[in-house]
């Protein structure tokens, strides 16, 4: 028969506050491991931060050559500022959908034939969407033998939303391999290289226009961590509370 409201609650049991301190063990020691991985992820992002910008500012070295595709990764060598001399395939160039803060459009990606007949890939800047109808003929720039220089940067393979589109021609991502695969190059290059802006001031009606690279890493991981501790210990000041309560009801009703 249930307890009427002037009928105090029965205390709880042995067995059910050992279940509540079982519990709420497991419960602090998952919020305290995720905490510390929000901490050991800061550090990581932070050494990240680091040696990008360390990249980033580092004088000019040549782009790795096609003996070192093999070795080239994210890890070693993306956002490094390098730069390669050759001669642009502007008939080979992809156009690939993206924003800016200059509006929607294209980076301009054009294979450069480098000086020991390598390809690699060239984002030479943004387009508005109604500057270019055909990739081929979109902003040419200089003919013969060039120097570029920029940020050696990895392909992007997977999109969010939308995905590669070779047989339309239609592109979201810029992957490299497909591109050489569409528009049936010779391997190229595992990463392309993001142009610098010329220096001084661009004109308004010069396209593409390069130096967009946008390097930003989010790093919450502080406050992710603070969070987790938080709930770590709500949930030691909450199973305290069912205990003890549990525990004086014990008390009063063996009084």
């Amino acid at each position: 028969m249930p307890a009427t409201p002037d009928e105090p609650r029965a205390p709880r049991g042995l067995f059910s506050l050992a279940l509540w301190v079982i519990f709420g063990t497991i419960i602090f020691a998952g919020f305290v491991a995720l905490g510390t991985w929000q901490v050991h992820r800061r550090a990581w992002k932070l050494d990240l931060l680091e040696r990008i910008d360390t990249r980033i500012h580092a004088p000019v070295i040549a782009a790795p050559a096609s003996s070192q595709w093999p070795h080239v990764t994210a890890a070693g060598d993306e956002y490094r500022h390098v730069s390669a001399s050759g001669s642009y395939l502007y008939d080979k160039q992809v156009l690939v959908w993206t924003s800016s803060d200059l509006g929607s459009g294209y980076w301009v990606m054009t294979p450069l034939r480098a000086d020991d007949g390598s390809i690699i890939m060239v984002n030479r800047g943004f387009v508005l969407a109604d500057s270019c109808k055909e990739a081929a003929s979109c902003a040419p720039g200089a003919t013969g033998s060039v120097t570029v220089t920029g940020l050696l940067r990895m392909p992007e393979l997977k999109g969010f939303l939308r995905h590669n589109d070779l047989v339309a021609d239609r592109w979201y991502t810029r992957d490299v391999a497909a591109m050489a695969s569409a528009r049936k190059l010779p391997p190229v290059a595992p990463y392309f290289i993001d142009a610098d802006a010329p220096a001084g001031p661009q004109p308004d009606h010069s396209w593409p226009r390069a130096g967009l690279t946008v390097v930003s890493f989010p790093n919450n991981h502080l406050q992710y961590a603070i969070t987790w501790y938080v709930l770590a210990l709500l949930t030691v000041v909450g199973v305290s509370y069912v205990v003890r309560d549990g525990l004086r009801s014990r008390q009063h009703a063996a009084d």
